[in-house]
């Protein structure tokens, strides 16, 4: 996770991250032997993974959110496969329900997929995978799992946060990469690029050279009203909590206050009662994210006094041309269709 994870591997390479590089080393061969020889069942719908290069958000949860829009549109029914991280979901694949189901049992992002399409949340890809078609579910959208799944994934887009990149390039525990870069192109279809700046560049390159396809994202804010012009305390636990408040101030917020948590944090009442006295002292508008505020849902006294003040600023991921997103279905659906013939 982007916020509990060492500062140093979002800098450029030094002592530390050299220090480790025997570990990283290491940690690297183990991660490309898993990603070329790891059995994947093969499943009875196509699978579209949403992945990413590193550890910590890139900005997965608002493509997988549009992409299964895209697949909507085009006349078939998604299902969207996820881990639920900072849920206790264990054993059988749970399909969230988005009305009953909390996020500390779920997870966040799951209640947020949920908006889009039926979510199954297991660490069983393939157990989830049989759910959701045995649910009517005939296009499936797995969030995250580029490294580690097992099953069959027929097209893999890897999603490149423009402001974060890569950190120092170095692999777990010496930076932030799930395997060496090389090692992840091989076996990726395309590359999505969310935002601006130029973080990204060394993997775009990279795709370029290996001949995947690029795209263009940006996320899109849609505030509420009441924040432009206004005194704001905001907080948020996610993986880039500097990204939200950039989010704030370029909504009209005057951010006063900015306080973050750890990734997929699970707000307690003092938690809750200590932002709300701040924001009274000092006659603050309370702001956050849509991820934080489903983790306020069904708490005590002070998580549903915190809920009901917050602003909540929902964003959506938007491809810069927006036939892309439907040109991604296509040919995750094209795969398949291969695959089925293959045998």
């Amino acid at each position: 996770m982007v916020s509990d994870a060492p500062p140093f591997w979002w800098t450029r390479p030094d002592w530390r991250a050299w220090s480790l590089w025997p570990l990283s080393a290491a940690y690297g061969a183990v991660a490309r032997r898993r990603l070329a020889r790891a059995p994947r069942e093969k499943v009875d719908a196509p699978v579209l993974c949403i992945g990413n290069l590193t550890v910590g958000g890139s900005g997965k949860t608002p493509v997988a959110i549009a992409l299964a829009r895209h697949a909507s549109a085009a006349g078939l029914k998604p299902g969207i496969l996820s881990r639920g991280h900072g849920g206790m979901v264990s054993g059988e694949p749970h399909l969230v329900d988005p009305h009953h189901d909390v996020a500390r049992h779920v997870g966040d992002e799951p209640l947020l997929l949920a908006r889009a399409a039926p979510v199954a949340v297991t660490a069983d890809r393939a157990a989830g995978a049989r759910l959701l078609i045995d649910y009517g579910c005939n296009f499936l959208l797995m969030d995250d799992g580029f490294q580690s799944a097992r099953i069959h994934i027929d097209y893999a887009l890897i999603v490149v946060d423009a402001r974060r990149g890569m950190g120092n390039g170095h692999t777990i525990p010496g930076g932030p990469m799930r395997a060496r870069l090389v090692d992840q192109m091989r076996y990726a279809d395309a590359v999505l690029r969310v935002g601006e700046g130029s973080a990204a560049d060394l993997a775009v390159r990279h795709a370029a050279k290996a001949g995947r396809a690029f795209f263009q994202a940006f996320v899109r804010p849609s505030p509420p009203p009441g924040i432009e012009g206004q005194r704001c305390l905001a907080f948020a636990g996610i993986g880039e909590p500097a990204k939200f408040f950039d989010t704030v101030r370029a909504v009209g917020g005057d951010l006063v206050e900015a306080r973050s948590f750890g990734d997929h944090h699970f707000y307690s009442e003092f938690d809750a009662r200590e932002l709300i006295d701040t924001a009274d002292t000092h006659g603050l508008v309370i702001v956050t994210t849509a991820k934080d505020a489903v983790r306020l849902d069904h708490g005590g006294e002070a998580l549903a006094e915190l809920r009901a003040r917050a602003k909540v600023i929902e964003i959506e991921a938007v491809f810069e041309v927006e036939r892309n997103g439907r040109a991604i279905v296509e040919e995750t659906m094209a795969a398949w269709h291969k695959r089925r013939i293959a045998g």
